[in-house]
């Protein structure tokens, strides 16, 4: 699904939102309905570590408020969506740009939607890897969110 204006100027302003800007990652892409993001992570100055590879901090950090966001846009205003826990498996040095995709498919959304008509909450694990352009797995990191409904 391609971007539309109102994503892009999106995209434009949270890669210019000083806690987004700081870990040297970038939105790439949001789909119009929000059920698509890609995140990239270069190694430059801004993400270098010590011993020259991508700092796992850029990592996680380029990555950590994806999920959450993308709930919030998909579900819409009547629900509460929380980052509760998160964990990143580091498999191999960062030593080219990452980049790194995100998808909600529309089961999970209705999985989501269903099981908050039976239950107070839900909580859900999400897991999106780091990947270099030929696909090598860098990291793994999994998202563990909370959301309920309003009221």
């Amino acid at each position: 699904m391609p971007e539309s204006l109102r994503t892009r100027l999106v995209r434009a302003g949270f890669n210019f939102f000083p806690a987004y800007r700081g870990t040297g990652g970038r939105i790439t892409y949001i789909a119009s309905d929000w059920r698509e993001i890609r995140v990239r992570v270069p190694l430059s100055l801004r993400t270098r570590n010590y011993v020259g590879t991508i700092f796992g901090g850029s990592m996680f950090g380029a990555t950590d408020p994806i999920h959450m966001v993308m709930l919030i846009r998909s579900l819409g205003p009547e629900y509460v969506v929380w980052d509760k826990a998160a964990t990143i498996r580091f498999r191999r040095p960062g030593r080219a740009t990452l980049h790194a995709r995100f998808v909600l498919t529309g089961e999970e959304l209705d999985g989501i939607r269903a099981e908050l008509r039976m239950e107070r909450s839900a909580e859900r694990v999400f897991r999106v890897d780091l990947v270099d352009a030929e696909g090598v797995v860098h990291a793994e990191v999994e998202k563990t969110v909370h959301i309920r409904r309003k009221g």
